[in-house]
């Protein structure tokens, strides 16, 4: 019997989820990804099987009608695994789930960390279709909060908390001198759905933030799209599956990408993110207005993206600053990998035991 599908459409659902698979044998679930960065080497080096029903938009240029396109090949493709498998439940963090489910009145749920104000046009496929709605209790599920199922946590604590991450210094210190201060820069790709119009941190920037940086420590460069030749000397050449101790040791993480952001904050490093978003996310307004962990500046400001790194390298002891921070965030908040194995442990029609969730104590 088959007793979920997931589907994985980002590395970081790759970490999401890893704990939830590994919890089920492996004879009762389905993977489904499509081919986004180190996605699928992560899901090789970890053992786990999957299905890739979509390897080729991932990097194509984007528009709304090539978007809508992929999402209907997609659609397609993942209602012939279902109806072959006849799984209990659809799980992931994408609106196809939603409307399948629907279709073939399977329960789903739909996790997420994006307002679903800020993500319209994925909430009103995922709303109206989804069974419920996932999130942290901070975030917003707009017109269906009605189906949220809300949580004292993050996404990022599923992999990152203490009870699962376990910083190894032996797994970067081929990759840093960790005598000198190592400083991530991260360049998203910028092009999901909810990216279309947005930016980041273009080469000019990034040629500023280098020359910034490389006076206090080494750069290092993580990017998801094409580098110019003079940014290739400072890309990162490391495992995808020991990035996060690369960030965890990092003195600062610089980069217009939510998940990383959220990736260095909860993991103690001082994390600065350029990007049009900022200030409209509830999750990293938490992380930021909270807690303190990281800094966000919109993109039509970038002469206030450098007085905040000014003010970042200023700081003595930052890191042992954001250790005491990250302290207090986790006293706060809970083990979402708990969460997330208690959640799938239910009945989908069991609601009293779903929102057990809510509960912090009962998942530290």
């Amino acid at each position: 019997m088959t007793k979920a599908l997931f589907y994985l459409g980002h590395p970081a659902h790759f970490h999401l989820y890893k704990n939830a698979i590994l919890s089920f044998p492996s004879d009762e679930i389905v993977v489904c990804i499509k081919s986004k960065d180190v996605l699928e080497t992560l899901l090789k080096e970890s053992g786990i099987e999957f299905l890739n029903i979509d390897s080729k938009s991932s990097g194509s240029k984007k528009n709304k009608i090539r978007i809508i396109l992929n999402f209907s090949r997609r659609m397609l493709k993942l209602m012939g695994i279902i109806l072959k498998h006849k799984p209990q439940r659809l799980v992931g963090s994408a609106a196809e789930l939603g409307v399948l489910g629907k279709l073939l009145n399977i329960p789903s749920f739909i996790l997420f960390e994006d307002d679903f104000e800020k993500v319209a046009s994925f909430a009103r496929i995922a709303g109206p279709t989804a069974t419920y709605l996932v999130c942290p209790d901070c975030c917003s599920a707009w017109k269906w909060n009605h189906k949220k199922l809300g949580y004292p946590s993050y996404h990022e604590l599923a992999y990152l908390h203490p009870n699962h991450f376990t910083p190894d210094r032996k797994r970067v210190e081929k990759i840093f001198d960790l005598s000198v201060k190592n400083f991530i820069v991260r360049f998203s790709e910028l092009g999901a759905y909810h990216d279309v119009g947005k930016t980041g941190i273009t080469d000019d920037i990034a040629r500023r933030l280098i020359k910034i940086l490389a006076e206090h420590g080494k750069v290092h460069l993580t990017s998801e799209r094409n580098l110019t030749p003079e940014f290739e000397p400072y890309r990162i050449n490391i495992r995808a599956s020991d990035i996060h101790h690369a960030l965890y040791y990092a003195e600062m993480f610089i980069g217009d990408s939510q998940t990383m952001t959220a990736e260095a904050a909860v993991l103690g490093t001082p994390a600065i993110r350029f990007n049009d978003f900022v200030g409209e996310l509830s999750y990293l307004e938490d992380l930021e207005k909270t807690y303190h962990l990281t800094s966000g500046v919109r993109t039509d400001d970038p002469d206030k993206l450098f007085q905040v790194l000014d003010a970042y390298l200023s700081i003595e002891n930052i890191k042992k600053e954001w250790s005491s921070r990250r302290d207090k965030m986790l006293l706060e908040k809970s083990d979402f990998s708990k969460t997330m194995q208690w959640l799938l442990s239910c009945s989908p029609k069991d609601i009293d035991c779903l929102k057990k969730i809510e509960e912090l104590e009962r998942f530290r």
